[in-house]
């Protein structure tokens, strides 16, 4: 049995290297920071091929995209948002005062972030899905200012893509702005002025998905900005057994393929035969489907394969050892499964719970670590745009009591400043 050193040394991996674009992207940071809008529009026009007439989108753009979006889309998206609202809402942290000692209590405030950069990329598919999955549990976490950026489209005239501007419009958002990549990174860490003088204020914190350029940006802004995480290339690892249906598993595979050509899909399974039908299956499903380039590059790059194990118990250890953004469980009880599972960024349940739902429409949210981040960090949530504050509040009578012990820790750290600082507070003496 392979150890757990082993196991994250073997497991198929995309090889995505941050640091190596760090080089790349620096320049672009500093030219933003240096000459603002002017260097943000010089790039765009190099990278996008479009140079906007400005930064932001006019509102009345926004509400346009949302008159002349497909009904059905329409729909979809406000089912979408209705059922992340309901998850989201429960996500809600109160206020919590612990009364630590008579006259002495530490309460823990719930502070949202004043300013908050939501980026939606626009690289190889058009993902309305993300703008929803970052602003709503903004908006319930009590964010007052939100800025959207997602990049320009020379086919719509230099504006992000018009179903992003529309599903900003259907949650409340009127800020927009025609910005993608590392620029767009850098503009919503420093800010500027607009190409009609008005101003774009910098934001506190930057969440959502893009290619490994705005991740070497939001890498390199670490610090002046927030970031929500190092997102790479998309993952979804299945563990199935002889129960499993190799049709439902095929095309879950295919789906995250379909993301990127870096995308990850990851069976591991108990059955040798099911990963033969599965195979098979595969082979029909990629030649049938719309991107079968992209999706065929992503199974069979390093990134993607099978792994046979001899037990369910055993396949549970390599898919933590994995810590895949997306792991579904495809066996015999598999609720019961799914909650022995300690990394993943979300689990999805049995045959009726494909990773799809999650994209759009189960209520979850689809920003989730990728890489083995699972392992320590968690998909966007609500929390992910509140900060605690503990909130001190001592009587004369509480500090006196403790002033001794603070003393005495104080000058075991020798730092007697520290004592004397309470000391200080009772010239008879804190006895």
């Amino acid at each position: 049995m392979l150890s757990a050193t082993e196991l994250r040394a073997t497991l198929p991996r995309a090889e995505i290297d941050v640091d190596a674009a760090l080089h790349q992207v620096r320049p672009v940071v500093e030219a933003v920071r240096e000459r603002g809008v002017e260097a943000v529009l010089e790039y765009t026009e190099r990278f996008d091929r479009v140079r906007p007439a400005s930064v932001r989108v006019p509102r009345a753009e926004i509400e346009a995209a949302l008159t002349t979006l497909d009904p059905a889309v329409r729909a979809a998206l406000e089912e979408a948002i209705e059922r992340a609202r309901k998850v989201h809402a429960d996500q809600r942290r109160a206020d919590v005062t612990t009364t630590v000692a008579d006259g002495g209590t530490v309460t823990e405030r719930w502070v949202p972030v004043e300013r908050v950069g939501l980026y939606a990329p626009g690289g190889l598919a058009v993902y309305p899905s993300s703008v929803v999955m970052n602003v709503v549990p903004a908006q319930v976490a009590g964010v007052g200012s939100l800025v959207l950026c997602s990049p320009p489209q020379a086919e719509f005239g230099g504006r992000p893509h018009p179903t992003i501007l529309a599903a900003a419009a259907l949650l409340g958002v009127d800020e927009v702005w025609a910005v993608g990549g590392a620029q767009a990174v850098a503009l919503m860490a420093h800010g500027g002025t607009d190409t009609d003088g008005a101003e774009l204020v910098p934001v506190d914190l930057v969440t959502g998905p893009g290619n490994i350029y705005l991740t070497a940006a939001k890498r390199l802004l670490r610090g002046l900005i927030g970031i929500d995480s190092e997102a790479g290339p998309t993952e979804i690892a299945i563990l199935a057994d002889e129960t499993a249906n190799p049709v439902h598993v095929a095309a879950d595979l295919v789906s995250q393929a379909e993301h990127d050509p870096l995308a990850a899909s990851v069976l591991v399974t108990t059955s040798e035969e099911l990963a033969d039908a599965v195979d098979r299956e595969l082979a029909g499903r990629v030649a049938a489907t719309k991107h079968t380039e992209r999706i065929g590059e992503a199974l069979h790059g390093k990134q993607s394969g099978t792994v046979l194990v001899s037990t369910v118990d055993e396949g549970l250890r390599v898919v933590d050892a994995y810590a895949a953004e997306h792991l579904e469980i495809q066996t015999a009880d598999a609720r019961a499964v799914a909650a022995r599972v300690r990394n993943a960024g979300a689990v999805f349940v049995g045959p009726y719970a494909p990773v799809s739902l999650g994209d759009y429409c189960a209520g979850s949210n689809h920003v989730l670590p990728t890489g083995g981040y699972a392992r320590h960090s968690s998909g966007l949530s609500v929390q992910s745009f509140l900060r605690g504050i503990h909130v001190i509040d001592y009587s004369e009578e509480a500090l006196r009591e403790v002033a001794g012990k603070v003393v005495a820790l104080a000058n075991a750290e020798d730092l007697p400043a520290h004592g004397e600082a309470v000391t200080a507070r009772f010239p008879g003496g804190a006895e």
